[in-house]
């Protein structure tokens, strides 16, 4: 039992300096890794410090480089100058030798100058004769332009009298003018006044005729009077009326003077209702037959047929535009107007 006892003590005394042991290796391996950051940390520092450094050392070279080039243009254009300089020198040196050597050539000449004086003097007389030719040239031509003034002038005076005589003709054609239109006003009222004479006559004639009335400056027949329902024939009971408008008419034609022209208009109208008749398939084909028929007519009682006109309005100018008889039988009618040919 104590050999126990003491084995188990012998064998307890390990253990701690195993943990010391243990201990001092973390200490050491934290003082080497805090040595290590350490280090990095410097060096980071330095490192950083070696790139600004080297930044400014490539902004320097840049710097450099620019002001290389800048002495480069420099040295160019100084060498350009240095090479147009010698140039111009070289010309200098060259016109020199070039006067140098005509002052060789006047001094080995004035031996000669007598005969380029009588040169020269050969020379200025054959000048002046040129110069008498050229003032002949020139007189010649001033009485040439003296010519073509005098033309231009005579040209500026038949411009004005033709300009003048131009006027003239435009005061002549206003004053023609105006006398046509006076005169076309005069006939216009010669027209008119034998329009109210022959209005006047024809309300003397159809006064008490219920069945024909005056509307403006014509004057209206009702269809009726004249045409049965549907037919383009004249009636017997129509034709007394249209005798005494065939008078008046023949009685107009004597009293208007032949320069004055004019036309006895006849405009046929019908109502609104659709005609159901074979000969006539519309209105206007029926309304414009009664119109030629009452012309016709005319024509056999001896009206000139140059002085009708017969026209066909079929249902398209009421006189009155209600849907009622009263209405329908004021439109079915036959007008009369003395009007201008």
């Amino acid at each position: 039992m104590p050999g126990a006892r003491s084995r188990r003590r012998q064998e307890a005394n390990y253990w701690p300096g195993f943990v010391d042991a243990l201990s001092s290796l973390l200490l050491v391996i934290i003082f080497m890794l805090s040595l290590f950051m350490l280090t990095q940390f410097f060096l980071g520092q330095e490192l950083q410090g070696r790139d600004t450094a080297l930044s400014r050392l490539n902004s320097q070279i840049a710097e450099l480089t620019d002001l290389l080039q800048l002495e480069r243009a420099n040295s160019d254009d100084l060498t350009s100058q240095l090479a147009s300089l010698t140039a111009t020198l070289a010309g200098a040196e060259a016109e020199n030798d070039e006067l140098a050597g005509q002052l060789a050539g006047i001094g080995a000449g004035l031996g000669d100058r007598d005969a380029t004086i009588s040169g020269l003097e050969s020379q200025l007389l054959a000048a002046e004769n040129l110069s008498d030719e050229a003032n002949a040239q020139v007189a010649l031509l001033n009485q040439q332009l003296a010519a073509l003034r005098t033309q231009i002038s005579a040209l500026e005076t038949a411009l004005e009298a033709s300009e003048s005589r131009d006027t003239e003709s435009r005061t002549q054609i206003a004053d023609l003018g105006r006398r046509l239109n006076l005169a076309l006003a005069q006939r216009v009222q010669d027209l008119s006044r034998y329009r109210s004479d022959f209005f006047g006559r024809l309300r003397q004639i159809l006064e008490n005729r219920a069945d024909v009335r005056v509307v403006g400056d014509r004057f209206v027949f009702q269809s009726e009077v004249l045409f049965n329902p549907g037919q383009a024939e004249i009636t017997d009971e129509g034709l007394p009326g249209l005798d005494a408008l065939a008078d008046a008419i023949l009685q107009l034609e004597e009293e208007i003077p032949d320069d004055i022209n004019w036309v006895l208009r006849i405009d046929g109208h019908t109502d609104v209702r659709p005609i159901s008749n074979a000969r006539f398939p519309s209105n206007w084909e029926l309304s414009a037959a009664r119109a030629i028929s009452v012309a016709q007519y005319l024509v056999s009682r001896g009206v000139a047929p140059a002085r009708l006109v017969a026209a066909g309005f079929g249902e398209f100018a009421p006189l009155d535009p209600a849907d009622t008889e009263e209405a329908y039988r004021r439109n079915r009618r036959i007008e009369f107007k003395l009007t201008e040919g």
